[in-house]
């Protein structure tokens, strides 16, 4: 059996979910968040100052060599406008992101679709980042990052659950619960630390790229592991 997919969908009485992160998983490499700031840097719609801010706050707020607090708090977007960046995001993720697509990410996604299963990309990348990746691939539930807006735009702050470890397995049982999901029957793909939490919530995870140690982890877990090049 290609590693494409670690079990063969098959039916099931309650409905089954299958749930994808997407950087690093679906897309191999670079975060699309990282890709994306580094474009509008290019286009000069974030200054030189902007990252140098996003640098400060993360110096001055970091824990434990943990990059939270830049993923919760989004100060290059701080004042803009969603009518603004969201039709840039659009573009960006169709031109730039979806050629990058694993081939053996998108394999395993349409077997899921095929089987008739609840499939959702999770991830704490901006929603406005993967709701155009989810109507490419025709993936209908999104579970990422909202972010806070007012008058003046964005407010940089990301809205609580943040989809991250144990926020995307507080997401991931409140969709279970919305849509009749049996978990113990589902699917979960992630490379890294805060996919741990979704995949102990299924009963067929699977680690695609592992990174900052996933390799271990799943081993300790028993966990199979796939490469999606």
């Amino acid at each position: 059996m290609s590693d494409a997919i670690h079990h063969a969908p098959s039916a099931a009485s309650s409905p089954v979910g299958a749930f994808f992160d997407v950087d690093n998983t679906l897309i191999p490499g670079q975060s699309i968040e990282i890709r994306f700031v580094r474009y509008l840097w290019k286009a000069g719609l974030v200054s030189n100052r902007v990252l140098l801010d996003s640098a400060r706050y993360l110096l001055s707020n970091i824990f434990a060599f943990s990059l939270s607090p830049l993923r919760e708090c989004k100060v290059y977007l701080t004042d803009k406008q969603p009518a603004g960046v969201e039709p840039l995001a659009k573009w960006f993720v169709r031109s730039e992101i979806c050629p990058r697509l694993s081939f053996k990410g998108t394999a395993a996604l349409a077997q899921h679709r095929q089987a008739g299963h609840r499939v959702a990309l999770v991830s704490g990348t901006p929603e406005f980042l993967i709701r155009p990746l989810a109507q490419f691939l025709d993936v209908p539930h999104v579970l990422a990052a909202q972010l806070e807006t007012n008058d003046a735009g964005y407010t940089c702050r990301v809205r609580m659950p943040y989809p991250y470890g144990e926020g995307k397995r507080r997401l991931l049982r409140a969709f279970a619960a919305t849509h009749g999901v049996d978990l113990a029957q589902s699917y979960a793909y992630g490379d890294s630390p805060g996919d741990i939490q979704v995949l102990e919530s299924v009963g067929h995870p699977l680690v695609v790229n592992p990174i900052r140690g996933m390799t271990r982890i799943a081993r300790r877990h028993r966990w199979p592991i796939a490469t999606w090049a």
